[in-house]
């Protein structure tokens, strides 16, 4: 071959070189770019829809605009009713055939849903939990409250209340749910020697008005009680409602999970001690980013912590502890 050939082929095998690096990078360029322009599809199965329970509102108001910040589409659907594991179980099957990027779930019981959730994982959804969790380690994120560590330190603050003859009685939301499996072994932890005194425990399944009947039965039952505990927003109005109707609200504390506007109510007005507060905005908010950064391909967290505060009558005028309370005032 010549020397003027070989020159040629060097310059088609640079010029070629040259071509293919040029396609490469433009190629990695769009595929980025079509990654920046894509809006993940996004289903949140809450265990409740419902307008009159604060804690939900706020969760699924902090998943919204979590998902508006990160250019998600998100969908909320769900049943009525805490305790309707069957709505959920069909729920979620009908937004696996949605084929979303990722699903959202707030379990409404610890082992029910193993299957179906299973059925996410198979179809290659992303899966976040949030709130609750499942005895089996599937979803690939959790997003919740420390609800051992909310209990034992609610558990901790009513022992401060009491004396050790004083009886006490829970008024639980869902049996079988992580939370209340979670909060009761807390707050039993929490209150130590004194969980002996422990003399009730009934589930309204998260009713405002099973709570409101069965701490009535529970009090004729046995009227010796002097501490009520509710382990969730329905559970603690339920209660608190039909301690001050029997007129007992001087006679019996109570503390409780959660701060709907009706329990900050009860805390200024004496009929509450204290509350445990979680911060279900925050929950919602970071579900969302949660599976936003897993769908980008970037490492999180196995489980994150939403965090909780305890707030009595001694502290809930503090400012920080205000707009926990009213995280929607504008304070």
């Amino acid at each position: 071959m010549s020397r003027q050939m070989s020159r040629k082929v060097g310059t088609r095998m640079v010029l070629f070189m040259l071509l293919a690096t040029i396609l490469v990078t433009f190629g990695i360029q769009v595929q980025e770019e079509q990654e920046k322009e894509k809006t993940y599809h996004l289903i949140f199965v809450p265990k409740t829809i419902d307008s009159s329970n604060d804690f939900w509102t706020a969760l699924i108001k902090g998943a919204e605009l979590g998902a508006e910040e990160f250019g998600a589409e998100i969908e909320v659907v769900g049943g009525r009713s805490e305790d309707d594991v069957e709505t959920q179980i069909k729920t979620i099957e009908e937004s696996i055939q949605k084929n979303p990027d990722a699903i959202l779930v707030a379990p409404a019981d610890y082992s029910l849903l193993h299957d179906v959730l299973q059925k996410v994982k198979n179809a290659g959804i992303t899966l976040i939990y949030i709130d609750s969790t499942t005895e089996n380690d599937i979803a690939d994120c959790e997003v919740s409250t420390d609800n051992y560590k909310a209990g034992k330190e609610l558990g901790e603050y009513a022992k401060t209340l009491i004396d050790e003859d004083i009886k006490i009685g829970i008024m639980g939301h869902v049996k079988g749910t992580s939370t209340e499996i979670e909060r009761e072994n807390g707050i039993r932890d929490g209150l130590e020697n004194y969980k002996a005194n422990i003399v009730d425990i009934l589930y309204c399944d998260s009713s405002y008005e099973k709570a409101y009947s069965q701490t009535k039965t529970m009090l004729m039952k046995n009227p010796d009680i002097r501490l009520l505990i509710g382990t969730n927003e329905y559970a603690a109005v339920g209660t608190a409602r039909a301690i001050k109707d029997m007129g007992m609200e001087k006679k019996i504390k109570m503390v409780a999970f959660d701060n709907s506007v009706e329990e900050i109510q009860l805390l200024e007005e004496g009929v509450f001690d204290g509350i445990i507060i979680q911060k279900p905005f925050n929950m919602g908010y970071m579900g969302v980013e949660q599976a936003i950064a897993l769908l980008e391909g970037k490492t999180v967290e196995k489980t994150l912590d939403s965090g909780c505060k305890l707030i009595t009558r001694d502290n809930m005028y503090e400012e920080e502890n205000q707009r926990l309370l009213y995280p929607f005032s504008g304070q």
